[in-house]
């Protein structure tokens, strides 16, 4: 999931040494799973093929890993978040532990797939980032990715600097995620040295079955960590009080403003 060298904080999350967000499996599960459901469109941009070999890029507990195995390819993993791996290998899969700036493989792979990952690296890791996907890939092999985009989940992000202002914390910085304009990306991929097929920014509003607090506590629990017990009850009232009108509807459903950037490249 998270990409950033990590520390162990024991149970089942992680604390980044580089970022702002932590992970826990279990809350992942509960909260997080529409991540691998709605990524759908992602698979059939990257149509995996029998016998080919695909390294999945943030494959988090390996749900998507599953599915691309399970179209006959033969399929790596992996990861920074060691409690991720855990439920990943727990579902027989083949998953390694590196940051993904820093992958060890050299032009091993017809194609480098990742979902939902690359966002939590800041801006400024990502020229290593492409460069270290670039080097794993055979000579025309295929990079497929979708991140949040330009715009993503800008109502929940205003609302949380609003309310942490008062408490001296920057959610922006402490976060330390990159949501790119496709034109940006696209220089990125190029500079990389990819010859890029396709880039798009796509608005996806997305349901939250289980609501604001429930999606602030799973992906954005690293910044609300940095509050006292009390600060940060208060801090998450605050929050889901400040975008009930904006992402709630009058039946009590709650629709996060996400926008995803999805992409085809060529090494």
């Amino acid at each position: 999931m998270l990409l950033a060298r990590t520390a162990g904080s024991g149970n089942n999350s992680l604390h980044m040494e580089t970022t702002g967000q932590s992970w826990n499996t279990e809350a992942y599960a509960a909260n997080g799973r529409f991540v691998a459901t709605l990524a759908s469109a992602v698979v059939d941009l990257l149509a995996p093929q029998p016998g080919e070999r695909i390294l999945d890029v943030g494959c988090g507990d390996g749900v998507l890993t599953e599915q691309l195995a399970a179209a006959g390819a033969r399929v790596k993993g992996v990861d920074s978040s060691l409690a991720m791996l855990e439920a990943a290998k727990k579902r027989g899969l083949d998953v390694e532990h590196h940051s993904a700036d820093a992958l060890p493989y050299r032009h091993e792979f017809d194609a480098v797939f990742s979902n939902a990952a690359l966002h939590w690296l800041s801006e400024d890791r990502h020229p290593a980032l492409l460069a270290s996907i670039h080097r794993s890939l055979k000579p025309g092999g295929r990079f497929v990715a979708e991140m949040g985009g330009q715009g993503n989940i800008a109502a929940i992000r205003a609302a949380l600097s609003a309310v942490l202002e008062p408490y001296g914390i920057d959610p922006e910085e402490a976060a330390a995620s990159f949501y790119p304009a496709p034109a940006v990306y696209r220089r990125l991929l190029v500079a990389a040295g990819f010859t890029v097929v396709s880039i798009d920014l796509i608005p996806r509003p997305t349901p939250l079955p289980n609501g604001m607090t429930a999606w602030l506590e799973t992906f954005r629990n690293g910044v609300l960590d940095r509050l006292s017990p009390a600060d940060r009850a208060n801090a998450l009232d605050q929050t889901v009080r400040l975008l009930q009108p904006i992402l709630r509807d009058g039946d009590g459903n709650w629709v996060a403003d996400y926008v995803r950037l999805r992409f085809a490249a060529r090494a």
